[in-house]
């Protein structure tokens, strides 16, 4: 039987979101702003895909950070050049540590590897470049591909069909509950990787599998 495809998420899943912090204080900000900028392009594209939009992630993200910026006291640079700054920025975080080792792993397991993103597919390939590990991974899904964002199981289920594979015969890793939630909904195994150790919220149905980190996901993931 063969072994299952793993389907990674991205955004702090594999990349590390706290490196942004630096460039929101670069610009006047304070670092805490990296957190609420990230979770506010979140629920708008979130709201989008409920009524039936598709906006890339900077598409989204990059208004929010303007309006964000508008309310800091301070700002070294004009909101447009701070957000120029910020956002690439995001584009260039760097891996988790555990990445190069958690995939290598994988694909010496036997899996099949994709990425799957409410990003855009070449910032994860670029990502996993600079993890080192970029042959081992076989496709980098991210809106563009799949017309929706997550947690809609549309997201699953067309980044899947367009590699050929059920829903049933995939695990998503990733460290959000809500993304871990969708997935399932839509069918496909999944895996959490705890990297905080926050507690799980009790809305959101358990991930088969529990990691704190990507290099013990493949001694955990069965046929």
């Amino acid at each position: 039987m063969d072994r299952p495809v793993i389907v990674l998420d991205v955004n702090e899943t594999l990349s590390d979101l706290s490196a942004l912090t630096p460039a929101f204080e670069a610009e006047g900000a304070a670092g805490a702003l990296a957190q609420t900028w990230f979770a506010a392009t979140l629920r708008d594209g979130f709201a989008l895909t409920m009524v039936g939009e598709s906006r890339s992630f900077a598409e989204v993200g990059r208004p929010v950070l303007l309006g964000l910026l508008a309310h800091v006291e301070g700002l070294l640079d004009e909101p447009a050049d701070a957000a120029d700054a910020i956002l690439r920025a995001f584009a260039e975080l760097p891996p988790h540590d555990d990445v190069a080792a958690g995939i290598t792993a994988l694909a010496a397991a036997g899996h099949r590897i994709v990425t799957l993103s409410n990003g855009a597919g070449a910032n994860a390939r670029a990502l996993v470049e600079r993890a080192g590990v970029a042959d081992l991974v076989e496709r980098h899904l991210g809106v563009e591909d799949t017309g929706v964002m997550k947690p809609h199981p549309d997201a699953y289920r067309r980044g899947l069909a367009s590699l050929g594979v059920e829903p049933g015969d995939a695990v998503l890793a990733a460290v959000h509950p809500w993304d871990l939630h969708g997935a399932r909904r839509a069918g496909l195994r999944t895996a959490f990787v705890d990297r905080t150790g926050a507690p799980w919220p009790a809305v959101f149905e358990r991930a088969e599998f529990a990691v704190p980190s990507l290099v013990e996901l493949a001694g955990v993931i069965h046929m």
